[in-house]
């Protein structure tokens, strides 16, 4: 009965965790009009799931780090109370979250779930110094990364296009202003005089690129490598958050990690379908306008460092990086929304506390009850 209880909270989680995260790796195509977001968040599922597929035989340092071992002792890492009060304080927090359509990280969540369960549960022998090593550094550290790594990229990929010939091609918008009226003529007659006037379009207007690279065009072989980009970032995702997830289900011995995996995958796949547009339209125009180019730059970025990340056993959050990765983007070209940026940066403040309180009162709840 516990058993299922606690399976039944890791998909759950994994349920938040889609809702909240499948779109980000996509988040440029859509917001770019690269494409459309049915097309987008098809891309995102199939890749993320492919990632989560993928961690069964990269991803083995995860699983270990987000089951709790080092920070708490082993015998309370065997008490399934304790995993599903993780599963479900970060769960109900990322969730919230999704509601209101603030990108917030699952990692967090579970760090500060894990946080909260493991100080209601042992207090003082807490391994409050593995926490700070392990997982809140390279939480802190991995935005600020992509921030001035997408900058930086940005900045040398624009110099390379112009040394290419490549040429951005915009619209302009056409539209008739009158001036006063004046009386002309023999007869005095009235008439009204009109100039046209041309200025940037704000709306309805793709920002495109002229030119060939090898034979094909520019737009082209920009908007294939975007679509890659974006499949490598969710792939990243899937690689990086299952584990997390499965790295609760461990001490279900009748379960296979490998099942676990899938199990943690196919429900991941679920949420994002059904919830993730929310979140999606706050990634991909709320933060910052783009063009291909630049949301190309963002993804490649975050892809790097998430994969890189997965492969080492480092848990950094996808959104962090994402965010990081958009931001830096619109800081290079003066058009970030600093009140949304406010916005995220105050939810992800508040999703350790509230995942630590909400998982420590889970945690007193269900080990009276069960």
């Amino acid at each position: 009965m516990i058993f299922a209880l606690l399976f039944v909270a890791a998909c759950f989680l994994a349920f938040s965790n889609g809702a909240n995260d499948n779109f980000k790796g996509v988040a440029t195509l859509f917001g770019s009009k690269t494409t459309n977001y049915k097309k987008a968040i098809i891309w995102a599922t199939v890749t993320t799931f492919a990632g989560s597929v993928a961690a069964i035989f990269l991803a083995g340092t995860l699983v270990k780090n987000f089951s709790g071992k080092g920070l708490v002792p082993d015998t309370l890492i065997q008490n399934p109370v304790f995993a599903i009060s993780i599963a479900l304080g970060a769960a109900l927090t990322v969730l919230l979250a999704t509601k209101i359509g603030m990108p917030i990280s699952t990692t967090h969540g579970l760090v500060g779930a894990l946080f909260g369960a493991g100080v209601v549960a042992i207090g003082a022998d807490f391994n409050f110094a593995k926490l700070g090593k392990t997982f809140l550094l390279p939480l802190i550290l991995s935005p600020l990364m992509a921030a001035v790594l997408s900058l930086i990229a940005y900045l040398i990929f624009r110099k390379l296009r112009k040394k290419l010939g490549v040429s951005k091609k915009s619209c302009v918008c056409v539209t008739e202003e009158s001036i006063s009226p004046a009386f002309v003529g023999s007869e005095n007659s009235l008439q009204f005089k009109s100039n046209l006037k041309v200025s940037a379009c704000k709306k309805g207007c793709v920002q495109s690129y002229n030119g060939e690279l090898m034979g094909i065009t520019s737009q082209k072989v920009l908007d294939t490598l975007h679509f890659l980009s974006a499949g490598v970032v969710s792939f990243a995702r899937g690689l990086n958050d299952t584990p997390k997830i499965v790295g609760l289900l461990i001490i279900i011995n009748t379960i296979d990690i490998e099942w676990g995996m899938i199990a943690v995958a196919i429900t991941m796949a679920v949420g994002g379908l059904l919830n993730a547009k929310k979140v999606g339209i706050t990634m991909s125009k709320k933060i910052t306008p783009m063009n291909h180019g630049q949301g190309f730059t963002a993804n490649m970025i975050t892809g790097l460092l998430v994969t890189t990340a997965s492969i080492h056993g480092l848990p950094v959050s996808t959104t962090h990086v994402s965010v990081g990765s958009i931001f830096g983007i619109g800081t290079a070209t003066k058009k970030a929304d600093p009140k949304m940026i406010s916005k995220i940066l105050l939810s992800w403040v508040l999703t350790l506390p509230i995942a630590a309180l909400l998982s420590g009162i889970l945690f007193k709840v269900l080990n009276s009850f069960l």
